[in-house]
């Protein structure tokens, strides 16, 4: 059931959000983050990765309000206007104002073309916007002064669907002449969701009643300005789900390392549960998969800030959705697992873990469900370009296997082998996505070919912390720590490329 809000209340964050807003803010990490070219000071991509997901480790719901105001920072910087990159761009960088996604209405959810909300243009340049916006994000909050939407909307005489939306900005309170903040704007939070987790992040209602508003980048360019924000977004899901599940595993380790439960196999009396033989799986099974994904992130990361000299953005786009949809997954996954290592406890909310598994759940569906993202990854991203990019991709993880054959080590020997298999399936399970072409049969396995590229993207980066490990003159137990996660991965999670290969290949079952 809905909160109804009305026009004269206020949303209210929890104690100590305001606080450690203002503590971010001054910490100068919002500037930090963004990109030079907006007026932050443009830490790396792969720096970026690794403290999104210490934010969200720390708590997903606040961490969501930055990472919609960094979304929209690289939208607006990418298409505003001087005008609006003075009044708002700036605003949203130094962290004083914060910024939101406003997409989905009643009607129109993955559907963008099906978006009513309409914007109708003033004589003084300004738009009026009308409609009703649902699941925003943030959408209302107590911890800035002004909170800036952008919002799709349709203009008078569009064509119909998604070509006939534009992208505007509308601001909770409306900015004056001298830049001072003037009246709340004609936007009303109608309602805040009572969800299953991420309980301390404000989803909205919003409604539009001739709202003003201002065009970003031309009118009918709405949804290409939109994907820019809704791709640094995905992105930051992936560093999400890392963190959620980094947070759910740390949890897991100091409850089963303090935890006595029966005897233990080849163990000393005493022994804590964590060396009970199926624990320690659980808990290796999760320290290598998250491994995995926050590899992945930073190399993403990595990916993109090379893009303008070496060349490599294709392969930064084609793995926006891999990491998305993968690690979101994984992480509804990995806090279960977290939940099973505590037992019983873990069910009893005391505990504290099984909050973890609610606010993961969320992360496969927002920001685009795994269905979209592996519509996106096989329309757009293979057969699109007739494979190229997978393929590419297949080729770089093949030269990490030829440097793992030049080493003398039994794991690397291992890991060799299997990643060597594993990339043959992939390669396989390529083809028959390409053979299926544009039609259900492709579409009816997107999701499990999203999977088989995560996991083996996941087996690739183990595979490169192998080699990195051995080239040390000496390891130490860090070392070995590694390399047991790398063949732990490749044993228990690697196969699955195997078996996803097989599910591509059947195509829809009919």
């Amino acid at each position: 059931m809905r909160a109804p809000v009305s026009t004269t209340a206020r949303v209210r964050l929890p104690a100590g959000f305001a606080e450690a807003y203002q503590a971010f803010v001054e910490a100068g990490w919002i500037t930090a983050e963004a990109p030079e070219s907006a007026g932050g000071d443009g830490l790396p991509g792969s720096i970026r990765a690794g403290l999104g997901e210490i934010w969200n480790a720390s708590n997903a719901a606040f961490a969501l309000c930055w990472l919609l105001t960094a979304g929209q920072i690289h939208a607006l910087d990418a298409a505003a206007s001087d005008e609006i990159r003075e009044t708002y761009l700036t605003k949203l960088v130094s962290g004083e104002w914060t910024g939101t996604m406003n997409l989905t209405e009643p009607e129109a959810g993955t559907d963008l073309g099906a978006i009513r909300t309409m914007a109708t243009p003033r004589d003084d340049g300004s738009w009026g916007i009308s409609g009703q916006k649902i699941f925003i994000t943030w959408g209302d909050h107590d911890i800035a002064e002004n909170i800036v939407h952008l919002v799709l909307a349709r203009t008078p005489g569009a064509p119909a669907g998604a070509k006939g939306l534009s992208l505007f900005v509308a601001p909770k309170r409306l900015v004056n002449a001298d830049g001072s903040l003037g009246e709340r704007n004609a936007v009303t939070t109608v309602a805040i969701e009572h969800k299953l987790g991420i309980h301390g992040s404000p989803t909205c209602v919003l409604a539009y009643e001739d709202a003003t508003g201002y065009l970003v980048g031309e009118v009918g360019g709405g949804l290409a300005g939109m994907f820019v924000m809704m791709n640094s977004a995905r992105a930051g899901m992936g560093f999400q789900a890392t963190g959620i599940s980094d947070r759910a595993y740390q949890q897991a380790v100091s409850y089963a390392e303090g935890r006595l439960q029966g005897g233990v196999l080849d163990r000393p009396a005493g022994t804590t549960i964590a060396e009970h033989p199926d624990v320690r799986r659980l808990l290796l099974s999760m320290q290598s998969r998250i491994f995995a994904m926050r590899a992945l992130g930073v190399y993403l990361g990595d990916q993109f800030d090379r893009a303008e000299t070496d060349g490599t953005l294709a392969r930064a786009e084609f793995l926006v959705p891999v990491l998305k949809g993968w690690t979101t997954e994984d992480a509804v996954a990995l806090t279960s697992d977290a939940i099973q290592v505590h037992g019983g406890m873990g069910f009893i909310e005391e505990t504290g873990v099984a909050q973890h598994y609610r606010d993961a759940r969320i992360m496969p569906i927002y920001e685009g469900t795994t269905a979209i993202q592996s519509n996106d990854l096989i329309g757009r991203k293979v057969v699109r370009d007739g494979g190229a990019t997978a393929s590419q991709l297949f080729d770089s993880m093949a030269e990490t296997v030829e440097a793992l054959r030049g080493l003398d080590d039994a794991v690397a020997t291992r890991t060799a082998d299997r990643m060597e298999r594993a990339i043959a399936a992939g390669r396989a399970a390529t083809a028959s996505v390409l053979g299926f072409g544009q039609t259900r049969d492709a579409y009816g396995v997107s999701v499990p070919y999203l999977m088989l590229l995560g996991t083996l993207a996941g087996g690739w980066m183990h595979a490169l912390a192998v080699v990195a490990v051995l080239a040390h003159e000496t390891q130490d137990e860090a070392d070995a720590a590694r390399l047991r996660s790398a063949d732990f991965y490749g044993a228990h999670h690697l196969p699955r490329v195997h078996m996803l290969a097989e599910t591509v290949a059947a195509g829809e079952v009919r």
